[in-house]
């Protein structure tokens, strides 16, 4: 009985020093970014965490040489535009695809969901050759249209679901006289909210942090996302390094206050929806 607690105890602690560690490495490039953003040209390569002299003035400067504050917005709009249309159109094609009867749903299926092995670099050049078709290249258009009509993910996500929920729902709202849009956006999209968090999260994070798509379509600050500012602050023989962990630490700290917001509906959406490996 002694031995059982002894090795249980043992493997708790085995396990939470495992965790300390993985969170370490998660957190030490962050620790590093907030330290240096307070140090000086300087004292930007002393190892010491804590800066000795914190320099405050480093964020209001980075703010004096870009207009972060407008990539901040651009970023945040086209990420809220980006995110309402991933919600609604993966939501009512996973429905589609989950609940409604037609011929080759199947097929079409899969075929859509063999899209996500396609490397997003070999989609840039199409992407980029209809934008310039459209004449939406360096406009916010192209920020926002590509990824506004749903994901094969996303669809994925929803999918499996909307698969989950009891055909009682549905037939009780047949019986009642609803019709498919019906059925779809008032007795079972309701349900579904755990997953909308979890792909609304998800889609959010994944717009704010990308860097590829507005490095080739935007050239103009007015149009700039606030990984395309980290970009500017580089210079090309000297990099004031303080400044751009400034930069960064501002960037950040918008995706910390979603995921704070969101946190328990993101982790219960996560594992309702079998994103958690169960």
């Amino acid at each position: 009985m002694g031995g059982n607690i002894r090795r249980r105890i043992a493997g708790g602690s085995l396990a939470y020093l495992a965790l300390v560690g993985v969170g370490w490495c998660a957190l030490a490039p962050v620790l590093w970014a907030l330290s240096a953003s307070l140090k000086s040209d300087v004292g930007v390569s002393d190892p010491s965490p804590l800066p000795t002299h914190p320099q405050w003035s480093n964020y209001a400067e980075v703010f004096d040489l870009i207009p972060l504050g407008r990539m901040l917005l651009n970023t945040a709009v086209y990420a809220a535009c980006v995110t309402a249309g991933q919600v609604f159109f993966c939501s009512l094609a996973g429905y589609a695809f989950a609940r409604l009867r037609f011929p080759g749903r199947e097929a079409l299926f899969f075929c859509y969901l063999a899209t996500l092995m396609v490397p997003l670099t070999v989609t840039v050049i199409p992407q980029f050759i209809l934008m310039r078709f459209l004449g939406w290249v360096d406009t916010p258009w192209s920020m926002i249209v590509p990824g506004l009509f749903g994901s094969a993910f996303g669809t994925y996500l929803m999918r499996q679901f909307f698969a989950t929920l009891p055909g009682e729902l549905e037939e009780a709202a047949i019986l009642d006289g609803c019709t498919p849009w019906q059925i779809y956006w008032r007795v079972l999209l309701p349900h579904t909210r755990p997953a909308l968090m979890v792909l609304a999260v998800l889609t959010w994070i994944t717009v704010w942090n990308d860097f590829l798509w507005p490095l080739i379509m935007i050239q103009r600050n007015d149009y700039a996302t606030a990984t395309l500012g980290l970009v500017r602050l580089q210079g090309q023989y000297h990099t004031h390094w303080p400044l751009l962990m400034s930069a960064a630490v501002v960037i950040l700290l918008p995706l910390i206050a979603v995921y704070a917001v969101a946190q328990r509906a993101f982790i219960r959406g996560t594992a309702l929806s079998g994103l958690g490996g169960r």
